[in-house]
């Protein structure tokens, strides 16, 4: 390690993504929770498979990626998507990544497309082509604070599908956390009204539905 490596560490100390502590990116603790498994759960008929069960030491992972932009905690969404992609053998059919969009306003905040810019990693990992076909066509409440019913009608009819774009093949949504299944099953709704075909999603965390 050089001398200027050595400053910076004692400046600023290797943090673990999941717990804060000092030490290295993920501990050894945090990573027993952050260990990719492969649940299936359906959306409005529409197969969803995930990696992680959200609790909150994923949570904390989600946020260093998606709001601090943390590479390593990228990489963790990443290998976790890449994971159920692999473990769900999509082999027989011709398939396609199709990214959740990130509204404008969160796009200018965080200086970045975050699930597009996730999708274009795991799509030369798997060599599974990538189709940004879906756009955000209207504001929309943050989702965080809202029950699964509000979800639906916040969600309703937000999506449109991106001009001069068809997306052929078996799409898959590609998306951070499935909780209700709202954005998914949006996403699903138009592409599917448009004749386009969604085989399934796939998230890197599932957690409890609310109610």
């Amino acid at each position: 390690m050089s001398v200027i490596e050595e400053l910076s560490q004692l400046l600023f100390p290797t943090r673990c993504f999941g717990c804060n502590a000092i030490g290295i990116s993920i501990c050894s603790n945090c990573r027993r929770e952050w260990h990719p498994h492969f649940y299936t759960t359906h959306i409005r008929g529409m197969k969803v498979h995930s990696a992680i069960s959200y609790s909150p030491t994923a949570s904390r992972i989600i946020m260093a990626a998606k709001e601090n932009g943390l590479k390593g905690a990228d990489q963790l969404i990443i290998d976790a998507i890449v994971h159920v992609l692999d473990t769900a053998n999509f082999d027989a059919f011709n398939v396609r990544l199709v990214p959740i969009p990130s509204s404008g306003i969160n796009q200018r905040r965080r200086g970045r497309s975050f699930i597009l810019e996730l999708c274009r990693e795991i799509s030369a990992a798997t060599s599974i082509p990538l189709i940004p076909a879906l756009t955000i066509n209207r504001k929309v409440k943050d989702q965080s604070s809202l029950n699964a019913k509000s979800r639906l009608t916040n969600m309703h009819g937000a999506f449109s599908i991106n001009t001069n774009t068809y997306p052929r093949g078996d799409l898959i949504l590609i998306d951070d956390v499935v909780t209700t299944g709202a954005t998914v099953a949006e996403a699903a709704r138009a592409l599917n009204s448009h004749g386009f075909h969604v085989l399934a999603s796939v998230t890197a965390c599932l957690a409890q539905p609310l109610r």
